[in-house]
């Protein structure tokens, strides 16, 4: 073929592809077979649906399997049973009173309600502590209990309460109070109040969660306190409740948001009753299909997963529009059913074929990913997208075969059968914008689009990375602005975001991550191990606070240290035991440890050692303003540097694990994605067409595209989250759903035609006008993830919605420009035949 139209040459090599006569010799044959094969498949999908494994929402799912995680808690169940050993599991009460929570009214409920933990059995609180207990020990010293701190507080005259507070303030024994405390007025709007477990080692995180929740249920009863109000309580055990409802209630808003402006958009696309409950249909079919497939492949729930659906309803959408409005066109110029569907079908199967392979190559990207997270949102999106194209590639004509056979002959009323995108209506006007453009200036506005593209991948080179566990919660004023929502849509109440706001606010702490060298060895016991925790100490890196070139760190070495202060005997046994002076025990170790172990404050050595003696942690503080990355490698650092077994972990160094991954899975799924769509286009259009050059066509507007989001992104400061990891692999998807759709129908026509300028028209108000229903549809459908309360999928629900835009932009107005290039190119350089043939760009 050249550029002017078709030849004998190259219509040899057009050849058609397999898939598409058998799928309409069944749609057109017998369409409702079709459809009950596929009904009975939705049965089978709806029983996998119950397989699905547990929620997984917050941090803790993109940390699976990483070695710093995965010291993390192991470090964290372990040194737990040395706490529950001596009293452990713990929770924080922040209790307020706009007025004084140092009041004595305060008090006395404070104490009461430490007096009632106490006393539960069932509670197992091995301890409670409050600045109300502190005040009560300074008017009588003996008040062991909460109850007898309860009467020292409930005798003393309100004079006597106040010289108390302003005493255990001068002594530093008041305890933690709120930063507006005034020791000449007494008075302060919060507190801090500490209950200790005593959960055996054998114990589950259930129950410590149970014990924890009960808590609050026994502080709420207290005439006065109201949790949530003016007692919040801070756990473990809730904070990862409130994660898994925070997924719950995003779920709830959103889901019902997007089906109404999904059903509002159908309605004005579809326009027919039967033809709008077909596609509803389909659509609902995909989501159960993709359901029952993660049941059966055993994949969790989780926030990753809230994305992969509206996406998958996006992609079915404009399967749905463009059948139905290619339909329709071929049934406005008098061709009957049967026909008018084969015919459609034999025009978008191949187009539909491309589009899913090609998306399904921009999600099974994301295996190469680290995160595994990421890897379960590529393989059940690329499910998903292959059960879009059987329902709307077959399923969904079948039914409209059967429907419209059913209906015709039958006083059943059709509504708004017109296709949309027809030259008489404003949408038919306005769509060939591309077109005029393309015939005026077409180099101008292919270099004005690639200089755009340009810009943005050089701005989105420079967007941030971003992973902690705060970044999943929401702000508390986007709460409160849902609170008004009605019954099950307003959101519940999370403590966390209470607890950040109490501790910022009127603690003046946020907050930060640790860093922490866990040593997992069983030389912790042996005469080297408290030499090399020291030797970690000297001389620490940059990033590492210290004084005197010693790192501000807690370890061991302080408890033995604390100890030998008060105990003279214990210090001479340290001194015996350390044969070159230098302060550091160098035999005995295992002595020590156990000196330490058999005293009243246990607690503090199974701090940093645990019980069996084979780990141990040292706690680092780091400097404040440096960044996290220099942090990480300065603690990795350390860690190797040490002769026993030990990693660098923590939040802060987890976090930055994940965030280095999230970088290079971005980067490289962006890179797989890309080179298997290129070399797909380019052997599709090679195979079907009999030139690769439309499949190169085809990559322009979407590296456009990709750029152009890319820059969107550091423009509206959003960075790359373990979310939105793959979102530029899944914006050439986007763009492949678009500009395939408008190249193929250009091809159709072109040939048909053997003009550029007509079947630019042809094409950009016909199929421009399904991509225009699709884009409206699928850019407010996706558009309702902005209404999430986790931060994370607000921001990949605007990215997929602008990356959509940008796509449908990119084929309306870039596509023309680009085909009309290359046009005008290919007759600038026409050749011989036989010389054609051999050149790459004409194949």
């Amino acid at each position: 073929m050249t550029a002017s139209g078709p030849t004998d040459d190259t219509s040899e090599t057009k050849r058609s592809d397999p898939v598409t006569p058998i799928i309409n010799r069944y749609i057109t044959t017998v369409p409702w077979r079709v459809v009950g094969v596929f009904l009975l498949l939705t049965v089978f999908f709806v029983v996998g649906i119950g397989g699905t494994g547990e929620q997984q929402a917050g941090a803790d799912q993109f940390t699976a399997d990483l070695e710093e995680a995965d010291a993390l808690e192991e470090m964290e169940e372990r040194f737990s049973q040395n706490q529950r050993a001596s009293g452990g599991s713990s929770a924080t009460l922040f209790i307020s009173d706009d007025r004084n929570v140092l009041s004595k009214p305060v008090l006395l409920r404070i104490l009461d309600a430490q007096d009632q933990l106490e006393t539960r059995d069932r509670l197992r609180v091995s301890s409670t502590g409050s600045p109300a207990s502190n005040i009560a020990l300074q008017l009588d010293p003996t008040a062991d209990t909460a109850e007898q701190q309860y009467q020292s507080i409930e005798r003393a005259s309100d004079r006597q309460i106040e010289r108390a507070i302003q005493d255990a303030d001068e002594s530093g024994a008041l305890g933690p109070v709120s930063q507006d405390f005034s020791a000449p007025a007494a008075s302060a709007s919060v507190m801090q109040v500490f209950v200790n477990y005593d959960v055996p080692a054998s114990a589950d995180t259930g129950d410590a969660a149970s014990l924890q929740f009960e808590t609050v249920d026994i502080v709420d009863a207290i005439d006065g306190f109201t949790a949530g109000d003016n007692v919040v309580v801070f756990a473990d055990a809730i904070l990862e409740d409130e994660i898994l409802q925070l997924l719950t209630d995003t779920a709830i808003v959103v889901f019902p948001a997007a089906i109404l402006l999904i059903m509002f958009f159908l309605i004005v696309a579809y326009r027919d009753p039967l033809d709008l409950l077909l596609g509803v249909t389909a659509l609902v079919m995909t989501l159960v299909w993709t359901f029952g497939f993660m049941g059966y492949a055993n994949i969790p729930f989780s926030d990753s997963m809230v994305t992969v659906f509206p996406l998958l309803l996006a992609v079915g959408i404009d399967f749905g529009i463009h059948i139905i409005n290619r339909y329709r066109e071929e049934r406005a110029e008098g061709a009957a059913i049967t026909e008018a569907m084969r015919l459609t079908s034999t025009q978008l199967t191949a187009a539909f074929l491309i589009v899913t392979i090609t998306t399904v190559f921009s999600f099974i990207a994301n295996l190469t990913s680290s995160l595994d997270s990421t890897r379960e949102f590529g393989i059940v999106a690329a499910a998903g997208m292959v059960f879009t194209f059987l329902i709307f590639g077959v399923f969904l004509p079948a039914g409209k075969v059967g429907l419209d056979n059913f209906r015709e002959g039958r006083r059943i009323p059709t509504f708004g059968v017109a296709p949309l995108g027809n030259e008489d209506s404003i949408l038919g006007r306005v769509l060939p914008v591309g077109v005029w453009l393309a015939r005026v200036a077409p180099v101008v506005v292919l270099s004005f689009a690639l200089l755009i593209g340009a810009a943005g991948g050089f701005l989105g080179a420079g967007v941030d990375t971003e992973f902690s566990e705060e970044a999943f919660f929401p702000d508390q004023e986007r709460i409160d602005q849902y609170q008004s929502l009605p019954g099950p849509l307003a959101p519940s109440d999370y403590t966390f975001m209470q607890v950040l706001d109490r501790l910022e606010n009127d603690f003046g702490v946020a907050f930060v991550g640790s860093v922490t060298v866990f040593i997992d060895d069983p030389q912790v016991r042996s005469d080297i191990a408290l030499r090399e925790i020291d030797r970690a100490i000297q001389n620490p890196p940059p990033s590492i606070e210290a004084t005197d070139r010693r790192a501000e760190s807690d370890s061991i070495l302080d408890v033995i240290d604390s100890r030998a202060a008060e105990d003279p005997e214990f210090d001479q046994f340290v001194r015996a035991s350390d044969s070159t002076g230098d302060g550091v025990p160098d035999k005995n170790i295992d002595l020590i440890y156990q000196e330490l172990f058999d005293s009243p404050r246990s607690g503090d050595a199974a701090s940093y050692v645990t019980s069996d003696r084979s780990a141990a942690r040292i706690i680092y503080d780091v400097d404040v303003d440096a960044e996290q990355a220099a942090i990480t490698a300065d603690a990795q650092g350390i860690a190797d540097a040490m002769r026993l077994d030990a990693v660098a972990t923590g939040d802060l160094v987890v976090n930055q694990v994940v965030i280095d991954q999230i970088t290079d899975s971005a980067i490289r799924s962006l890179f797989v994605a890309f080179i298997l769509t290129g070399v797909f286009l380019i052997l599709s259009y090679r195979w079907l067409e009999g030139r690769a050059v439309y499949g190169a066509i085809n990559l322009v507007p979407i590296v456009v595209t990709v750029g152009a989001l890319a820059g969107t992104m550091r423009v509206l400061d959003i960075a790359l989250t373990p979310i939105n990891a793959p979102i530029l692999a899944v914006s050439i998807g986007l763009g492949v759903d678009y500009t395939v759709h408008f190249m193929h129908r250009f091809v159709d026509e072109f040939e048909n035609r053997g003009d550029v300028d007509a079947a630019l028209m042809i094409t950009a108000r016909g199929t421009g006008g399904a991509l225009t229903g699709s884009m409206f549809t699928t850019v407010t459908g996706l558009g309702t993830l902005f209404l999430a309360f986790i931060p994370l999928i607000q921001d990949f629900g605007l990215l997929l919605a602008l990356g959509v835009l940008y796509a449908y932009l990119a084929s309306i107005l870039i596509l023309p420009a680009t085909i009309v290039v290359w046009h005008r190119f290919d007759q600038q350089y026409e050749l011989p035949s036989g010389v054609e043939k051999s050149l790459p760009w004409r194949q």
